[in-house]
Order: structure tokens, then C-alpha cells, then sequence
């Protein structure tokens, strides 16, 4: 197996990224929320591209020396291969270049999968919002870096 690409995103990635985030996240962004994004001085849009296609896909949004990563998913039949991991260690380089010294992000407290490759990339627990996420409703984990 070839080890993933990453780079940053580019338009031609929106359709493929919007179709890994309606299969990873409730409710998913829109092609069109990504595109907006990506047209933003303060986001670092990342994609990982694994054997020609796009495999996941990392948003981070920055303001002064903080980075709140929004969105991080890995397509269903690629996810366990490091690919995440690598899209969070590629966001850390782009994001000392630009002056970011600390993360945080909200992730759903039954995701123990991604609760974990965050805490192996050096993420700790330092909150929990109540009912923060819809479909369903579930607490959201505060964590963060730096």
C-alpha cells in the first residue's frame, strides 16, 4: 500500500471531500460550505490522496496563534491505515509556518476511535460540552494541543 499524499485542498477535491463528510459526519458540510471555505485567508484545508483518489481531508479555521480544527474524516474502507494521523501532523507543519502555537476541536464523546488518534497526537481532554452535537444528540469532548 502507497503511503497518502497531503496537500493542501483544492477545488477539484470539493466533490469528493463533501462525499466522504456525508458518510463520516451528522449533519455534513456542504460542497458549497467547503468551497466558501476554502476561499478564506484563515483556513488550512487539508486532503490526503491514496492512490489517486482523495482518501480524507482535515479544516482548520486560525485566528492569531490558535487553530480550531473543525473537520478531520478518512473514507469508510481507508480509515485505520494512519491516514488521519498524517493529516494532523501535515496541519501541524503548515500550522507553525503560519504562527499557530495551540489547537483545539469539539469531537463526539462516543467517538473513542477518534478520541484516541487525537490523544496519540498529543491532544488532551480539557472539556466537555453538554448536548453539543444533533443526529443524535451526544455531549461533544473539548480537546486541545499546545
Amino acid at each position: 500500500m502507497s503511503e497518502p499524499e497531503i496537500r493542501l485542498m483544492e477545488e477539484a477535491d470539493l466533490a469528493e471531500v463533501a462525499a466522504i463528510e456525508r458518510e463520516a459526519i451528522a449533519p455534513p458540510w456542504s460542497e458549497e460550505a467547503f468551497r466558501e471555505s476554502l476561499g478564506l485567508p484563515h483556513t488550512i484545508l487539508l486532503t490526503a490522496v491514496k492512490d489517486g483518489q482523495i482518501a480524507g481531508y482535515c479544516v482548520c479555521y486560525q485566528s492569531f496563534e490558535e487553530g480550531e480544527i473543525t473537520n478531520v474524516a478518512v473514507k469508510k474502507e481507508l480509515r485505520g491505515q494512519g491516514i488521519a494521523g498524517k493529516l494532523l501532523e501535515k496541519l501541524g507543519s503548515y500550522g507553525r509556518e503560519r504562527g499557530l502555537e495551540r489547537y483545539i476541536l469539539e469531537v463526539r464523546a462516543g467517538n473513542e476511535p477518534a478520541i484516541h488518534l487525537y490523544e496519540r497526537s498529543g491532544f488532551t481532554r480539557v472539556g466537555i460540552r453538554k448536548g453539543f452535537y444533533e443526529q443524535p444528540v451526544e455531549d461533544a469532548v473539548i480537546m486541545e494541543k499546545g
